[in-house]
C-alpha cells in the first residue's frame, strides 16, 4: 500500500503525534524520557538499521526482550522499514524459541541484556538466523550487532507505508497439537480492536499515561499501546510485573491506565509494600487473559475505590479483544460472571456444531466476525479454513449468552488452559510427559487456582513396575518446554477413563475438580 491509499497504519500514530505533541514524553522508562519527536527520528533511523542489513519488504523480524521503550521503538520501526514484526515469548525455552523463528522465516533478531546469553543455542536450531542485534545497556558481545551504535550512525529512513491489510505481526501461540502456530494480525486487525475498545469509553484516556507491565510482546500488551498511540500521551514502561514496581510507576508518573491480568492484580492488592502508595490518578484498569475470583476483585475494588474495571475477552486471533464487560455492568453481581457484551467493533454468536445460532441460554461455541479476525494462521491454510469460516472465528470456547446479549463462557471446547495469564496447551505437555519412560499414558487439564486462575494438573498412570514422583516429573517436563507449562500438581491414578471412541474423557477428570456452571 501507498500512503494515498486510504488506510489504517500503526506509524500513524507517531507521525500525527511528533507534529502535533513533540515535545510530550513519548516512552517513560525508568528516568529515561523520551519525546514523541525523538521517537519518531529514532524510529527511523532504527528502520535505516534494518534496510541496511537487507531486510526485505513483508520479511521478519523478531524482538527477545523484556519491556522497555525500546520495545516500542521496535514495533514501529520493523513496520516502518517494510518489515513485520515477530514477538518473542521470553519465558519460551531456547528450542521453543528456534522453532518459531525459524517457522517464521525471520533473518533478524534483536534482543537485549538479559537474552544474550541464549543466542548460540537459538542460532545452533534457528540456520536462517542471518543477523542478531544487541540492543541494552551493557557492552555487545562479540558476533553480535550493537544497535544503538548503528542507530546513533543512521541517517533516518523515510516511511514504508505499510498499512491496511499489509501484516503488523506475526503473534506466536500454542497449538492443540503442541506446536506454536504464529497468528498473523495486519494493520487492521490491530487498529480495528483497539480504536473499537477504545471507543467502549474505559479503555485509556485520551491523552493519559498507559502503564506496560504486561509482556508486550504478548497481544494484551500490545492492544493497549495500540490504542496509546492512536489517542495520544504517554506509555510509562516497566521491564516486567513486580508489584512494588507499578505502583511506584503509576505514583511517580500519574498513570492513567493499565492492563493487568488477574495474578497480577491478586498480587498487587495483597503486597503489603504497595499500600502506602498514591495510586489515585489511575483511571482505567482492563483485565482478561484468565478467570478472576470474586474475592480478588472485591478486594481490588477497595484498594483501587477511584478506579473503573473492565473485563475484556478475547484470544490472538481476535487482536485481542472481542467483547467488555463494562464498569457499569461490574455494578451488577451476576453480570460480573460474564465476559461482557460485544465491543463496539465485534459481532458475536453463539452457533451449534452446523454453525447455526443456538437460542438464548444454550450453551454453543462462541464465534465472532469483524475487522479484528486475524488474516490467518502462518503457512497453515487448513488450519486456517477450520478456525475462521464465513467470516466467523471460531474460538473454540464454549458458552452461552443471556437475552440481554452478555456471554457467559463456560468451558473451553479446546484442550487450552489460561494460568497466570499465559495459554498453555494440554497436548505439548502431555507430549512432554509422555517422553518418560515412567509413564504409561497421561492427561492434562486446567483446575481452578486462587493464585494463577487455573493451575496446570497431571493426570498419570504409571507405566508397570515403574516409580516415579511429582517432582521428577515436572523436571522432565522443564527440561523440555517452557517452566511455566510444566504441571503445578500431578496425580497418579491406574487408568484414565476412556470414551468408546477411545478418547480421553477430559470432562470427567475436570469434574473431579470444579462443578461445570450452567444456565
Amino acid at each position: 500500500m501507498s500512503f494515498e491509499e486510504p488506510s489504517m497504519y500503526l506509524t500513524q500514530g507517531l507521525h500525527r503525534a511528533a507534529r502535533e505533541t513533540p515535545d510530550l514524553p513519548a516512552t517513560i522508562f525508568g528516568d529515561r524520557v523520551r519525546t514523541w519527536a525523538e521517537s519518531h527520528d529514532r524510529v527511523a533511523r532504527l528502520a535505516a538499521v534494518l534496510l541496511d542489513l537487507g531486510l526485505p519488504a513483508g520479511g521478519r523480524v523478531a524482538m527477545l526482550a523484556l519491556n522497555s521503550d525500546r520495545y516500542h521503538e521496535y514495533l514501529l520501526a520493523v513496520p516502518w522499514a517494510g518489515g513485520v514484526v515477530t514477538p518473542v515469548n521470553v519465558r519460551w525455552s531456547p528450542a521453543e524459541i528456534a522453532f518459531s523463528l525459524a517457522d517464521a522465516g525471520v533473518e533478524i533478531l534483536v534482543v537485549d541484556d538479559a537474552f544474550v546469553g541464549m543466542v548460540p543455542e537459538i542460532r545452533d536450531d534457528a540456520p536462517g538466523l542471518r543477523h542478531v542485534l544487541h540492543w541494552g545497556e551493557g557492552p555487545t558481545v562479540e558476533g553480535l550487532i550493537p544497535a544503538e551504535a548503528m542507530i546513533a550512525a543512521s541517517r533516518p529512513a523515510p516511511d514504508a507505508g505499510r498499512g491496511g491489510d499489509d501484516p503488523f505481526g506475526i503473534f506466536y501461540t500454542g497449538g492443540t497439537t503442541g506446536v506454536p502456530k504464529g497468528v498473523v494480525l495486519t494493520h487492521t486487525n490491530l487498529t480495528t480492536s483497539a480504536v473499537g475498545s477504545a471507543a467502549a469509553g474505559s479503555f485509556v484516556v485520551p491523552g493519559g499515561r498507559s502503564l506496560h507491565a504486561a509482556p508486550m510482546f504478548h497481544i494484551a500488551g500490545c492492544s493497549p499501546w495500540v490504542a496509546r498511540n492512536a489517542l495520544g500521551g504517554s506509555h510509562v514502561i516497566v521491564p516486567s510485573f513486580t508489584p512494588l514496581g507499578v505502583v511506584r510507576a503509576i505514583e511517580a508518573h500519574r498513570v492513567t491506565d493499565a492492563v493487568l491480568v488477574p495474578t497480577m492484580i491478586q498480587i498487587l492488592v495483597d503486597d503489603p509494600t504497595t499500600r502506602d502508595a498514591d495510586v489515585s490518578s489511575l483511571r482505567n484498569l482492563v483485565y482478561g487473559a484468565s478467570p478472576i475470583s470474586q474475592a480478588v476483585l472485591a478486594r481490588a475494588a477497595a484498594r483501587l475505590p477511584g478506579v473503573a474495571f473492565t473485563q475484556a475477552y478475547g484470544m490472538t486471533e481476535l487482536s485481542p479483544v472481542t467483547t467488555l464487560l463494562l464498569p457499569a455492568d461490574h455494578d451488577v453481581e451476576r453480570l460480573r460472571r460474564s465476559a461482557g457484551r460485544s465491543a463496539p467493533h465485534a459481532e458475536v454468536r453463539i452457533v451449534d456444531e452446523e454453525d447455526r445460532e443456538v437460542p438464548r441460554g444454550t450453551v454453543g461455541e462462541i464465534v465472532s466476525r469483524g475487522g479484528h479476525v486475524m488474516a490467518g494462521y502462518w503457512n497453515r491454510p487448513e488450519e486456517t479454513a477450520a478456525a475462521v469460516r464465513d467470516g466467523w472465528m471460531h474460538t473454540g470456547d464454549g458458552g452461552y449468552m443471556d437475552d440481554a446479549g452478555y456471554v457467559f463462557v463456560v468451558d473451553r471446547i479446546k484442550d487450552m488452559i489460561v494460568s497466570g495469564g499465559e495459554n498453555v496447551y494440554s497436548a505439548e505437555v502431555e507430549n512432554a510427559l509422555a517422553g518418560h519412560p515412567a509413564v504409561a499414558s497421561c492427561a492434562v487439564i486446567g483446575v481452578p487456582d486462587d493464585e494463577w486462575g487455573e493451575r496446570v494438573h497431571a493426570v498419570v498412570v504409571p507405566a508397570v513396575g515403574a516409580s516415579v514422583d511429582a517432582d521428577t516429573l515436572r523436571a522432565h517436563v522443564k527440561a523440555r518446554i517452557a517452566g511455566y507449562k510444566a504441571p503445578r500438581t500431578v496425580e497418579f491414578v491406574e487408568a484414565l477413563p476412556i470414551s468408546g471412541a477411545g478418547k480421553v474423557l477430559k470432562r470427567e477428570l475436570r469434574a473431579r475438580h470444579e462443578a461445570v456452571a450452567v444456565p
